[in-house]
């Protein structure tokens, strides 16, 4: 944390690992605390080289307690689906099967327990995102919009295991690509048009009460921007997972 920089008994170390970008935030249950600080997705993303990246900074921030949002599937603090990391040079770039399989069934959450001694947990960024988006009341879909494309689902205030849609074909492409800021750079009016089915898909999918956006793209939208839309639509900042992360703790 930098000098000047607000600290209360509830604040921990927010990070959210993005296929472009890894933001490092101080939180609390009121909010981000100071700077976001970025840095860049090193690429090839091998597990070992992200771990030491991540425990670099945890030790630099002086915080106990660290939230990380991880942008795949990952379970029990285990990397079941690394996503994007496993492109070799990122966003466009293949996929790669030996850094793929690298980290498949990494344990990144102990591995930054060990090299930090810290108390470290890792759960799936749009997760994360969930967490700072929703009331805990109703049916509430999570949708974010960033380098990826990511969903989550919170029922009555309890997260539910859904799919990381990312991968999934969609439009003989996959969501990511589909849905992603390569394809809003190259067309805005056909990433919306796209945006636009997608999302009345899991409107029909999932019966959501409420519909949040976040990620760096949500501010693009309006919340009337699907009308056939069967729930309100709530748009918030790229910080969702940062606010998220303090729950992991302080629920």
């Amino acid at each position: 944390m930098a000098p000047g920089d607000v600290k209360s008994d509830k604040t921990i170390l927010a990070v959210d690992i993005g296929a472009t970008t890894i933001k490092f935030c101080p939180v609390d249950l009121g909010g981000v605390l100071g700077a976001v600080r970025r840095r860049r997705t090193p690429y090839p993303c091998e597990p070992t080289r992200l771990a030491a990246l991540l425990a670099q900074r945890i030790l630099a921030s002086g915080l106990t307690q660290v939230g990380v949002g991880f942008p795949g599937e990952i379970e029990d603090g285990l990397v079941t689906d690394p996503g994007n990391l496993s492109r070799r040079a990122g966003m466009g770039s293949d996929i790669d099967a030996e850094l793929d399989e690298l980290w498949r069934g990494f344990p990144l959450e102990e591995a930054l327990r060990r090299s930090t001694d810290r108390e470290v947990r890792v759960v799936n960024d749009a997760s994360l995102a969930a967490l700072g988006c929703c009331s805990g009341v109703g049916i509430e879909l999570v949708v974010t919009l960033g380098t990826g494309f990511g969903l989550a689902l919170e029922i009555d205030g309890q997260l539910r295991g859904v799919r990381d849609v990312g991968a999934e074909a969609l439009e003989a492409r996959t969501y990511d690509e589909v849905l992603g800021e390569r394809s809003r750079a190259a067309d805005e009016a056909q990433w919306r048009s796209s945006l636009a089915e997608a999302v009345l898909g899991f409107d029909r999918e999932f019966h959501p009460t409420v519909l949040h956006l976040a990620g760096g793209n949500a501010r693009r939208l309006s919340p009337h921007f699907v009308p056939e839309l069967s729930c309100p639509v709530v748009i918030h900042g790229n910080d969702a997972p940062l606010r998220g992360a303090v729950k992991l703790f302080y629920p």
